[in-house]
């Protein structure tokens, strides 16, 4: 049965559908604009003012030069390898953690996750750390820098854990009657049944490691091991184009940021869609239990 809506409420869709297609449009248009711009001519984006609705003209030579930059391209490079290694090292430390914490059978689970969340509202801040990764582990100016202090995340350990804690008590224990040890019981059981976990788990590590660059800022030296990210800050905080070339950096000007800004974010952005579905799945396993 069809049921009438009242004026009141066909005015509050109305104003639902205008505020919201507003809000995809103030979040959508920057990205629009800078994609717009770095295909455009630079002579003709120069003397451009307000909306940016089609390219100013067409032209490539932006893109030719950020793919001809070698720290793009070993920026690009380093970032790839530290969100491979650094996502599979965030995966098993994470799913040891959470197994471990999981285990009713394990008396100091309790302490240990006062300890851990502690650590989501207070940390020991840079200067313990910068001191740890220099002298403690001795890892200054190398990519394990930017890998081994993030091993876990707390938020990310307490969502494995609550869905390691999902999963039948009665499997354990029939594996451990097989004489099962906790490794093979972890490798062979619990994960093959926690894909989707591990799939969000894969998503915001990545994700994490992708964007990283205070890091690499602080702990790299060698210009050679600088990831993505930060080549990409020099290039529209710090305004260093050196590598670029000078007349064409001159000539290309905002283009040629555009174009970097474009080449940085455009691979997370084609694979968000295919990963959105387990942004919703991850808040749903973070409901904390027990």
């Amino acid at each position: 049965m069809k049921t009438r809506r009242s004026v009141p409420e066909k005015l509050f869709g109305l104003f639902n559908v205008l505020f919201l297609s507003l809000l995809i449009i103030v979040t959508l248009y920057p990205m629009l604009y800078i994609i717009l711009g770095s295909v455009s001519e630079a002579s003709h984006l120069v003397g451009h003012s307000g909306l940016l609705l089609w390219p100013k003209g067409f032209s490539l030579k932006a893109f030719a030069l950020v793919f001809s930059n070698p720290n793009i391209l070993s920026g690009y490079q380093v970032t790839l390898f530290i969100v491979i290694a650094g996502t599979a090292f965030n995966i098993l430390m994470t799913s040891l953690g959470a197994y471990v914490l999981s285990r009713k059978s394990f008396p100091l689970r309790k302490v240990m996750m006062m300890g851990i969340v502690f650590t989501m509202y207070f940390s020991g801040g840079l200067i313990p750390r910068y001191l740890l990764v220099y002298q403690t582990l001795g890892l200054g100016n190398t990519l394990p820098a930017l890998i081994l202090p993030t091993a876990i995340a707390a938020w990310n350990l307490i969502i494995m854990r609550t869905y390691f804690q999902g999963i039948p008590d009665s499997m354990e224990e029939s594996a451990r009657i097989d004489g099962a040890s906790d490794f093979r019981i972890l490798f062979q059981i619990i994960l093959p049944l926690s894909m989707p976990v591990i799939a969000v788990m894969v998503l915001y590590y990545g994700v994490s490691h992708w964007n990283a660059w205070f890091d690499a800022m602080v702990f790299i030296r060698t210009r050679t091991l600088y990831p993505l990210q930060l080549i990409l800050r020099e290039i529209l905080i710090i305004g260093s184009m050196d590598s670029m070339g000078g007349e064409d950096m001159l000539e290309l000007g905002e283009n040629l940021k555009y174009a970097t800004i474009v080449t940085a974010t455009l691979p997370i952005l084609f694979a968000y869609p295919f990963l959105q579905k387990y942004f919703v799945k991850g808040i749903m396993i973070g409901a904390l239990k027990g």
